[in-house]
């Protein structure tokens, strides 16, 4: 994502997510019921940027010591979330930054609960 001359950078199996604020519904009309609400439990926002995924080498390329391999001989296991999907997240997997001016949050894919995409 960039801003003027800085860019973030999204690694790994990472997203780059802008929190739904106070509100009891997410973008796409989701109700996230109070109790949810109350424990912080989940979340809701949408997603602006996504990692490359999990870096993963290939199956043929099983060297005797696999840890020398080079990182630029590894493919990464995408992702399900895009760019623009409203998600549902675990929020104490969530760390906030504030870039900008802007507040975001990185959310491991691990996190999510549910996605939900717009055709």
């Amino acid at each position: 994502m960039k801003k003027g001359k800085k860019e973030l950078i999204v690694v790994g199996d990472r997203l780059l997510i802008v929190p739904d604020v106070g509100e009891d519904r997410s973008n796409t009309g989701l109700y996230l019921p109070k109790w949810a609400l109350e424990k912080e439990s989940v979340q809701a926002g949408r997603i602006v940027e996504v990692g490359a995924g999990i870096p993963m080498p290939q199956p043929n390329d099983v060297e005797e010591e696999p840890w020398k391999q080079s990182l630029k001989d590894l493919d990464n296991v995408p992702q399900q979330a895009q760019v623009g999907d409203d998600a549902i997240f675990l929020r104490k997997a969530a760390v906030e930054i504030k870039f900008e001016g802007e507040t975001f949050l990185i959310v491991p894919y691990a996190a999510i609960l549910l996605l939900v995409r717009n055709h």
